[in-house]
């Protein structure tokens, strides 16, 4: 079975771009990703593409190049990325094509997120009594872990202050401005315990990565990143996740990403302690310390000394999103996961600049997670 190789990859920064599409982004990071390969889209087999509100991927066709292409649309929500970079590398495991594309964007209109309870098979009443917000979701789920589990608002601080620290130096991100502590912590607050500068926004934005098998990689002579997992599960039972807010009584710990998670470890054959650099999903703050545990890189409750001695730093023991992650850079939601996948080939690489990884990185996780209970995780080595 071949292994699949990144040999290309392409952005849109993320944030507000005034007098384009969503569809244009994606065009422009495809060619972005062609032109770091060294190829044409005539020589692509295949591309697996998404947005959530932007229009079909497959429709891009009409301005890169009526080559024939399959063309397969992908829309799974926040794992949207992730799945099509999934389902790209199925393609090339199967042996069915040596050379492919995946590519997701979008272009959210201002203001938080509008769900409706229809599309989520839930209920009218579930809108009508706020339970859609998922602001207070959010809210609610970090303020039971942190009474479990002993995590004070200023660790939730800490998160968003290293957001935006890290998204600083980064060109893709949208929020290039530190925000220090007191600021986060002082800010209006949205939902308690999160404060404005603790969550995420609906963004703009896009990302192409171009695969290829490792036969043809190696026969192109291009630096080759390879993709040692990727995968992608919806919740267990009992799981208390966003828009599936209920809770096992018997006390189960299983959730999509902990599944997921330990999926990909296993297909990668390396476990948690063995990752160099780590982008973890973060919607607001609390969610990337209830992620720190759930993808197996502390025990639930450590994240509070993790953060007071900055072990997710750039340049601490395990790297948490270097970028910036969703805080810093927004939630195109189309794009974000393969926004991870993005900055960890760029570490791998060691082109990072000012917010590279120090100690030559090797292996790279990413991890999205999504309503209603869905995550993707995938491991990257060179």
């Amino acid at each position: 079975m071949s292994k699949t190789c990144i040999i290309g990859i392409g952005i849109h920064p993320f944030g507000r771009t005034d007098g384009m599409t969503g569809l244009d982004m994606g065009v422009a990071a495809v060619r972005s990703a062609l032109g770091d390969a060294g190829v044409e889209w005539r020589d692509m087999r295949f591309a697996y593409g998404g947005s959530d509100a932007a229009g079909n991927a497959d429709t891009m066709v009409s301005r890169l190049g009526l080559t024939g292409i399959e063309f397969i649309n992908v829309k799974n929500g926040c794992a949207t990325g992730g799945s099509a970079l999934m389902a790209g590398a199925a393609a090339i495991a199967s042996g069915k094509a040596d050379l492919g594309i995946a590519v997701g964007f979008d272009k959210h209109p201002r203001g938080a997120f509008d769900p409706k309870p229809a599309e989520w098979g839930l209920p009218d009443w579930y809108g009508e009594t706020g339970l859609m917000l998922t602001t207070q979701f959010f809210a609610m789920k970090i303020q039971r872990y942190m009474q479990r589990f002993g995590i004070s608002a200023e660790t939730l601080g800490r998160v968003a202050e290293k957001s935006f620290r890290n998204g600083a130096l980064a060109d893709h991100a949208w929020r290039r401005t530190p925000v220090d502590l007191d600021t986060i912590m002082n800010a209006q607050m949205v939902s308690d315990p999160l404060t404005k500068y603790m969550f995420c926004s609906p963004a703009e934005g896009a990302v192409a990565l171009v695969l290829a098998s490792e036969d043809k990689a190696r026969r192109m002579g291009v630096p080759i990143i390879r993709l040692e997992s990727a995968v992608m599960r919806t919740r267990p039972a009992g799981s208390f996740e966003v828009f599936a807010p209920s809770v096992d009584i018997g006390g189960g710990t299983a959730t999509a990403t902990r599944t997921a998670s330990h999926a990909a470890f296993e297909e990668a054959g390396i476990g948690p302690e063995d990752i160099d650099v780590a982008q973890l999903q973060d919607t607001e703050a609390g969610a990337e310390i209830m992620h720190m545990a759930e993808n197996g890189f502390c025990a639930d409750g450590e994240q509070e000394q993790w953060l007071a001695e900055g072990r997710t730093e750039i340049d601490g023991a395990l790297p948490v999103n270097t970028d910036g992650g969703c805080i810093a850079c927004g939630e195109p939601i189309g794009a974000s996961g393969l926004r991870q996948v993005y900055e960890n080939v760029t570490q791998l690489r060691g082109a990072g600049g000012a917010r590279q990884v120090p100690g030559d990185p090797k292996l790279a996780y990413s991890h999205v997670y999504g309503a209603p209970g869905v995550s993707a995780v995938t491991i990257l080595s060179r």
